[in-house]
Parts: C-alpha cells; structure tokens; sequence
C-alpha cells in the first residue's frame, strides 16, 4: 500500500540513538554481573568447611532476586543479586549471611553518583530543576532520581550536617584559628549571602574545617 502523503517522520530528540553509551552499557551489565557472581562464588568458598550432619554443604545458591535498575553516570544498568541459602540454621540458631560489597542490598546508585547529586544543589540547580538536569546527564528515563527521590536525599542531608554542627569538639586542639566568609556565586536570593567558615589549624599543622554557617554579607 502506497501513502499518499509526503511528510517524512522526523526522529524525536529524545530517540537519538548513542550507539558508544549502548556499547558502554552493554559492557558495564556484563562486568556487574561477573562481578557479582564471583564475589558470591568466593564467599561460598570461604563457606566450604561447613557442613550439614549428612556431610551436605551448609550454605547454597539459592538463584537470583528480581531485576534491578542501579543508575550509574552512563544511564541506568539493569543487574540481579545472587542469592545464597543457609539450609543449616534453625529457628533460633545462627545464620550465615552473605552481603554484597559490590552490590548492596538496598542500591539504587552508584556512590559516585549520590557525590553528584549534592554538588548540583550546592552548585545553584533547584529541586525541581534536578530531573530536567540529570535527565541531560543519564537520560530522560533515569529511575530513582523522582523529586521525592531527591527531596529525601536533601532531607538526609540536612541532618548530615546537623549531626555534623553537634558533635564534640573537647578532644580537638587547635593552635590557630581562622574566621573568613565565602561569597557564594549559586542559589542567590534578592540578599546576597555569604558562607561563614571557620577554619583550625592542629599543632602538628593540619587544618580541619570547625564550622560553617549562611549569613548576609
């Protein structure tokens, strides 16, 4: 059947194909997934001297759990936590457990990219402009980087640094001091502000950051 019409569909833009990031990808799923597969393989090899009363090994593969979706800085990859069985714990008795170095439990991003995120906040890109930024960095379907993804992350943040403002400084000795504030070129508002930092500098010579707080320059 012949089209009567002339009009050439063009390629939307967020269809651009990347055919190095696809390669990237591709490599980056298959090295995750021997990574993981030999860390578990190792573990079971640590396990070998246990053993059942039958003379069984204690502690088996027990398949894979569901795919997942870890966002890394070359767009998300999908990969599967190998999962071991301890066929020797009873109800109350102690179970060996295997946790991943490499592919944590809960993991949704690659550290790296948890550094990134703060960066950009601090860098001057609002919560709601996070998707749009990321987006263009990792895609337009970047998972686990919603706004109440990133908000929860802002919130852990804060009470990072709210800790971090608490904690004790009786043991720390300073031999110098040094007061200075930083003008800040991001996330301006109508008054301009300033970062209020202060710096130690230890007997031996190394300088600590003590403290820092926003105020109006």
């Amino acid at each position: 059947m012949t089209s009567d019409t002339t009009v050439v569909a063009l390629r939307q833009p967020e269809a651009v194909d990347d055919p190095l990031t696809a390669v990237l990808r591709s490599g980056a799923r298959r090295l995750l997934a021997q990574a993981v597969e030999a860390e578990a393989e190792a573990f079971l090899a640590e396990m070998r001297g246990q053993r059942l009363p039958d003379g069984r090994e204690r502690l088996v593969r027990h398949g894979h759990g569901p795919e997942r979706l870890v966002q890394t800085g070359i767009g998300p990859v999908p990969v599967r936590r190998v999962k071991l069985r301890d066929r020797g714990a009873g109800p109350e008795g102690e179970r060996i457990r295997f946790a991943s170095n490499i592919l944590p439990r809960w993991a949704r991003r690659t550290p790296s990219l948890d550094a990134l995120l703060p960066i950009l906040y601090l860098r001057g890109v609002s919560m709601g402009d996070f998707q749009e930024a990321l987006g263009a960095l990792l895609g337009r379907d970047a998972p686990n980087l919603s706004p109440a993804a990133i908000a929860r992350l802002r919130d852990s943040w804060q009470a990072d640094h709210a800790r971090w403002q608490r904690r004790d400084l009786a043991v720390r000795h300073y031999a110098y001091l040094w007061a200075d504030g930083i003008y800040l070129q991001a996330r301006m508002e109508p008054q301009a502000e300033c970062m209020l930092v202060l710096i130690g500098a230890t007997p031996e010579g190394k300088k600590e950051l003590v403290g820092f707080q926003v105020g109006v320059r």
